[in-house]
């Protein structure tokens, strides 16, 4: 609790931190699992907050509905829906990086697209469909779970210091975004 609240100070006197949730895959039609991770970073460092074992604590609501702090993600709604099923809060200061990449040209939309055209980077979704469940997160799973927090952050900072265009970079088929 007292770390929960320590890790929320530190990012709540962030301007931008990234964002994103883990949830178990179930591979059993119309059964879904409750979200099992919520990750936030700043651009120095990352928190893994295991919402299987804790409470969705106060300090962690303020933050999420706190409208000073950018929270920048890929299919942020879903993310919030996710978290709201938890517990209720009025959502503040989310930025969807899906909405903003086509002011930029880039109409390829997935964090692992928006990673690699924006960033040179390539991410490894190899952990994706891991257990987010289990008693302890492998290394893989750290990193594979912070990455994708902290990548949204340098992905959004990139986007607000380049100049907006209007011609289309990468412009593959326009399908929905993959997660």
């Amino acid at each position: 609790s007292e770390l929960i609240a320590d890790a929320c100070a530190y990012l709540s006197e962030c301007d931008v931190i990234g964002l994103d949730t883990e949830t178990r895959p179930s591979f059993t039609k119309g059964v879904m699992n409750k979200v099992s991770l919520l990750q936030l970073s700043s651009g120095e460092r990352a928190f893994l907050f295991r919402l299987n074992r804790i409470a969705l604590e106060k300090p962690l609501l303020q933050l999420l509905s706190s409208d000073r702090v950018v929270k920048a993600g890929v299919a942020i709604r879903d993310d919030i829906r996710v978290l709201r099923q938890l517990r209720h809060f009025t959502p503040g200061g989310f930025v969807e990086l899906q909405n903003i990449a086509p002011e930029y040209g880039i109409t390829d939309k997935s964090l692992r697209k928006l990673a690699a055209i924006v960033l040179s980077v390539r991410i490894s979704k190899a952990q994706r469909l891991s257990n987010w469940e289990a008693a302890t997160l492998t290394e893989k799973q750290q990193r594979y779970a912070a990455t994708d927090a902290w990548v949204c952050t340098r992905i959004y900072d990139v986007l607000q210091h380049t100049a907006k265009s209007k011609r289309t970079r990468h412009d593959t088929a326009n399908t929905p975004a993959q997660r």
